[in-house]
């Protein structure tokens, strides 16, 4: 048997190869103790990413990589688990009587022979010189009569760094051994093929890169020390079976390694270090001709891809356009959304080659009946089911934006790829379709999904402690994913009352130091991970750490980690879990019926506890500006969209929630009419105003905006006043409020009885209120269990829609913030 032996490399590759060896540093070389000539890479034993500690065997030099065995070697280790011995007694006891690994020199002086065992040290003609003068090695080594002896060549085998056994032996011994084995098993590969591919004999803490071409040498060197550089541990047998698959394969480069079938380690090792490879000749000029580029010429990880795109003169534009939008994205990691945009491209390159008859690849024949069978084609797949309607509306507003931003580029003009391409293939405003109507409350969980979420959060221990942290913090504070992970560990501090302020960077928008107030138990779960933090990289500055650092590649503790992790790790959480049951209305036989339901997996990822957070504060009657800032946006409209209530669903919870109505002396005042349900929701938008603690009916006063009420704050003694079931916690409170302030006023004796008399609550509102609760509550207490769930889920939809309490300038207490979890300790201030 026989293979492509490789040749030398071309002048070119030469001097790829000297450049890239001169990127190697001293100092990696130094630590590698490497040599041009020997070619032997030594992984130092004390260094935390390429060593560990030696087995606690006496005699032992094998290294230890595991910590579950115990200061143990993987060989020892099974040994201690086969002799039935206490840890203790069978490290005490245990004689290395194994062969060992390696060939030493002669102990002669200047002698340039292996020694024939490690145990006696001496070459084989010392040896029998030995024992014909009858002395002991010490005094063997000390006769005058004892001279060195030259040395019989280095071994033939490529990879090996031994010298030959024998003046007619080509091999050293474990290879002339290896050689004879494999004759003996009928291997038929040509000795100079078996020469040149097999592998150096293994010995712990080195590895061979003799028999390699340099230019494969430089690509592992340089590979290394950038890895090495990232933080990525590497171990000796991991690097030694890589380097003898390239050795086995005689390849000029990594570059021409197919990774197809090899095994995980080896398929890693090689992409590993070929990214290094090629980001080191990389720029934006030579990948930006590519039809796939490299994230990281322009600052991103992964690739672009452009190569489904078919007409030429469109694939070039779109890279023209995407050298111009590259440095314009903001965030961390633009390429998802220029991906997203360059899809829409190939949408249209499949349409035009699809429908025209030339498949576009001349654009000076396209007009507009290209861009309205693109629009129908993109119908087409809509009701096909191949893509989303949400998706549809996207696409083709990104399309519309890229192609007059091609041409505000002065892509059409002479030389450039849009030349000649018509002004009617644009699309107009009105090509836009309508957004889909939202069916969905936002993409909030319902509360009996984040329950059994948090009574699982244990099973979250996969991806170590600083997941299930991680996945808290985003339950309680509703930070986005990537604005948690790369929190640094000094991200607690407190306001001027003393209480807990989470302060954190709000990456998407650019603004750093922003300042959350998050409960104490919050508070605590944070301090518990500084701590375990510190403890685990003491050496580390504390303004370096991370609050959640990655367990990959990361020895100091200063990588934080990265919303991807974090979300494959949720994601097998999330279906190792039992079915989340969840009530849901359904009919049966003609009946509405509330049944337990499994909720869908899919709509529980990690920037969905973002939208829980909002909703929860919206549902406990926060405004929306001051959710507005809760959620650190800009816009009001921003917020709102994350508790938006479709109109179905809203007009749902009104026909249920108004049917228990009451008037200000708790008469039930709703119709069950069915031909007044359209008036009432007509009514309900325009015919009322909000008010504290219901609704107002006057036409003046709602035409002024609840502004024009000659009995301002008294609602309760109006006729114009309705309030229902939604309003029953407001209710509630209001009256906690007046018992209160009557309480406190008739204590407070600094003041005139005229004016403690006007701010007195009167006795009049404080019963009126309390009869108007107690009404709500006996007509609730009335309904089925099933029917008071039902009102219950009504409430929440309609609470939900609303812009928040108004306020008319009356007094209110603080509302404690609502907590997830509300079982839970807080560690004392800090």
């Amino acid at each position: 048997m026989t293979i492509a032996l490789v040749e030398n490399l071309p002048a070119v590759l030469d001097d790829v190869t000297g450049a890239l060896k001169g990127e190697v540093t001293t100092e990696f070389q130094q630590l590698m103790s490497w040599d041009a000539e020997g070619c032997q890479l030594v992984f130092p034993r004390d260094h935390p990413l390429l060593g560990g500690p030696e087995c606690l065997v006496t005699g032992c030099d094998k290294v230890v990589f595991h910590t579950k065995d115990h200061g143990l070697c993987v060989g020892c280790a099974k040994r201690l688990k086969a002799s039935g011995q206490g840890f203790e007694e069978f490290v005490s006891t245990v004689k290395r009587h194994w062969r060992s690994i390696g060939v030493g020199n002669c102990r002669v002086s200047e002698c340039g022979r292996p020694s024939k065992t490690s145990r006696v040290g001496l070459c084989t003609a010392h040896l029998g010189q030995r024992k014909s003068l009858g002395l002991s090695v010490e005094e063997f080594i000390r006769h005058p009569s004892v001279k060195p002896l030259p040395g019989f060549g280095p071994c033939e085998v490529a990879a090996c760094p031994r010298t030959r056994d024998g003046h007619k032996r080509r091999y050293c011994m474990a290879h002339y051994q290896r050689r004879l084995l494999e004759m003996l098993k009928g291997s038929t590969l040509d000795e100079e093929t078996w020469r040149l591919t097999t592998p150096a004999i293994a010995q712990a803490g080195v590895v061979s890169l003799l028999g390699l071409p340099d230019r494969v040498v430089a690509e592992i060197l340089y590979g290394l020390q950038e890895r090495v550089a990232a933080g990525i541990r590497h171990k000796d047998h991991h690097v030694r079976p890589f380097c003898d698959l390239v050795r086995a394969r005689q390849i000029g480069s990594l570059a021409e390694l197919d990774v197809s079938g090899l095994s995980k380690m080896n398929a890693a090792l090689a992409k590993g270090f070929l990214k290094h490879v090629l980001r080191w000749t990389m720029s934006p000029e030579t990948e930006r001709h590519k039809d796939t580029w490299n994230g990281a010429a322009f600052g991103m990880t992964g690739y672009l891809h452009f190569e489904k795109i078919s007409q030429p003169w469109l694939r070039r534009a779109t890279q023209d356009w995407a050298v111009d939008d590259a440095p314009r994205h903001r965030g961390t990691n633009p390429r998802g959304a220029m991906q997203t945009q360059i899809n829409c491209i190939v949408r249209l390159s499949e349409s035009l080659r699809l429908n025209r008859p030339d498949k576009g690849i001349d654009p000076r024949l396209l007009g507009r009946d290209d861009i309205m069978a693109f629009l129908n084609r993109m119908r087409y797949l809509v009701q096909q089911g191949e893509v989303a309607a949400a998706r549809h509306v996207t696409d083709v507003r990104h399309l519309r934006r890229m192609l007059q931003r091609m041409r505000s580029l002065g892509l059409t003009q002479p030389d450039q790829p849009l030349h000649g391409l018509p002004e009617q293939f644009t699309l107009r405003p009105e090509d836009i379709p309508d957004d889909p109507e939202d069916n969905a409350a936002g993409r909030d969980l319902p509360p009996e999904v984040m329950r059994q979420l948090c009574d699982h959060l244990d099973a979250l221990g996969s991806g170590g402690p600083q997941a299930r942290t991680a996945v808290e913090l985003l339950m309680d504070t509703g930070r986005r994913p990537d604005e948690i992970c790369k929190l640094p560990l000094d991200c607690l501090e407190r306001d001027a009352d003393g209480e807990p302020v989470l302060v954190y960077d709000n990456r998407k928008a650019l603004r750093n130091g922003r300042r959350l107030p998050i409960a104490k138990a919050t508070a605590a779960l944070i301090i518990e991970q500084q701590q375990q933090v510190r403890a685990r990289f003491p050496d580390t500055a504390a303004k370096d750490l991370a609050l959640l650092p990655t367990p990959v590649a990361n020895p100091h503790g200063t990588k934080p980690l990265t919303a991807s992790w974090l979300g494959v790790r949720h994601r097998a959480w999330v279906v190792s879990l039992p079915d989340f049951l969840v009530p849901t209305v359904v009919e049966v036989a003609g009946d509405r019926v509330t049944k337990m339901v499994p909720f869908d997996r899919a709509k529980i990822f990690p920037y969905a506890y973002r939208h829980t957070y909002a909703q929860r504060h919206a549902d406990a009657g926060v405004p929306v500006d001051a959710l507005r800032v809760l959620m650190d946006h800009r816009q009001l409209d921003t917020s709102q969209r994350y508790y938006r209530v479709s109109e179905k669903r809203q007009r749902e919870a009104v026909e249920r929630v108004t049917a228990m109505q009451f008037d200000r002396r708790g008469n039930r005042v709703w119709r069950q009419a069915k031909a007044v349900l359209d008036s009432e929701h007509a009514r309900r938008a325009i015919g009322e105003t909000q008010v504290p603690y219901g609704t107002c009916t006057e036409p003046s006063n709602v035409a002024a905006g609840g502004q024009d009420c000659p009995v301002r704050f008294r609602c309760v003694g109006c006729s114009h006043f309705r309030t229902d079931v939604s309003y029953l916690p407001d209710l509630e409170a209001y009256l906690a409020d007046l018992l209160r302030n009557r309480e406190r006023l008739a204590a407070f004796t600094d003041a005139d009885d005229w004016a403690k008399g006007e701010a007195m609550p009167s006795d009049d509102e404080i019963t009126r209120v309390r009869r108007l609760v107690k009404r709500v509550r006996e007509e609730l207490d009335d309904l089925t269990g099933e029917d008071r769930a039902q009102i219950q889920q009504a409430v929440t939809v309609v609470r939900r829609t609303r812009a928040g309490v108004v306020s008319l300038g009356m007094p209110k207490v603080r509302q404690p913030r609502p907590d997830l979890r509300p079982e839970r300790t807080a560690c004392p201030p800090a």
